[in-house]
């Protein structure tokens, strides 16, 4: 087993990019084994007996009676629709345990924090728990927090920072877990949206279309029942000849003219080179599009139409 390998920027910056060979990690992940530190994730807490009638009311996901052990995502959007903030969570019957992106930690529980008013319910932001996702076939720790993942055959587990990694698996890297989370098209906030997305954009992911008023509900309503979102996500199957991969946040183009904004990519282990980008609603799906002087063709993950998912997240 070679070293690990330690990210020196990037949004990942200081977790493992990978112990050797990124492509055989992401077979290892796919059959259920090995697990894959995501300690830069930051974890929060909800308690109180309000708990999730006053998350339903904040989010866009529909949370109340949300049955324990089930998982969810959910997002926080501005009063006009722009995503701020997701969730990842689960709720055990007392407490919801979730994460969010590196670094939004503070705002996020800061923000919930001052919408509880006279509600029962205390929001602390834990720095003592950490993420790690685990494959379907490597031991639980006891204790651990389990939820299901949205990537490969595996789940995610809150579990106290400090605990070691398990004895009957190999430690595998972010570089793995994220080429099959482009594989099957599931953005990351952040970077593969910005602050102008709105959820229609993405496939309203994370967002229930039945549910009472929320902040930023009407932009959503709004777009779906008129329906052609301004932009749309896209999966890109990049031209392989080139060995260097688009930046993120780099200018798209099609038809001579700029037509998006790429978002992660990664080298799959089927697919080849392929990544996520914010293009233009109306462009045709057949064009082909360049990036940093890389050409790419298109997978649509959006209909353009409604902004709803034209295949399943898996």
């Amino acid at each position: 087993m070679a070293d690990p390998v330690v990210l020196t920027d990037g949004p990942d910056v200081g977790l493992v990019s990978h112990v050797g060979n990124p492509v055989a990690e992401q077979r290892i992940m796919s059959d259920g084994g090995g697990w894959v530190e995501l300690s830069n994730r930051e974890v929060f807490t909800v308690t109180g007996l309000d708990r999730l009638g006053w998350l339903h009311s904040l989010t866009s996901q529909y949370l109340e009676g949300l049955e324990a052990g089930r998982t969810t995502t959910s997002l926080v959007l501005s009063p006009s629709g722009h995503i701020e903030h997701v969730i990842h969570g689960v709720d055990d019957g007392e407490t919801f345990w979730g994460w969010t992106e590196p670094g939004r930690g503070s705002d996020l529980v800061a923000w919930l924090d001052s919408m509880r008013f006279m509600l029962r319910v205390e929001v602390a932001l834990r720095p003592d728990l950490t993420v790690r996702w685990l494959g379907s076939k490597v031991a639980t720790p006891v204790g651990a927090v389990v939820l299901d993942s949205e990537v490969a055959d595996g789940h995610e587990v809150i579990i106290p920072v400090g605990v070691a990694g398990p004895d009957d698996a190999e430690q595998l890297g972010v570089l793995a877990w994220d080429a099959l989370r482009i594989a099957a098209g599931i953005p990351r906030i952040g970077i593969d949206t910005d602050q102008r997305t709105i959820p229609n954009e993405i496939g309203l992911y994370g967002t229930h279309l039945n549910k009472g008023c929320y902040r930023g509900q009407e932009t959503v309503a709004r777009v779906y029942n008129l329906g052609r979102p301004p932009r749309r996500l896209t999966m890109l199957q990049l031209d392989g000849s080139r060995a260097q991969l688009p930046a993120v946040g780099s200018e798209v183009y099609g038809g001579g003219r700029r037509v998006g904004v790429m978002g992660s990519s990664a080298t799959h282990h089927v697919d080849g080179p392929i990544g996520l980008a914010l293009v233009r609603r109306s462009i045709d799906v057949t064009l082909e599009l360049e990036i940093d002087g890389i050409a790419a063709c298109q997978e649509p993950l959006v209909d353009p139409e409604v902004g709803l998912h034209v295949r399943p997240v898996v």
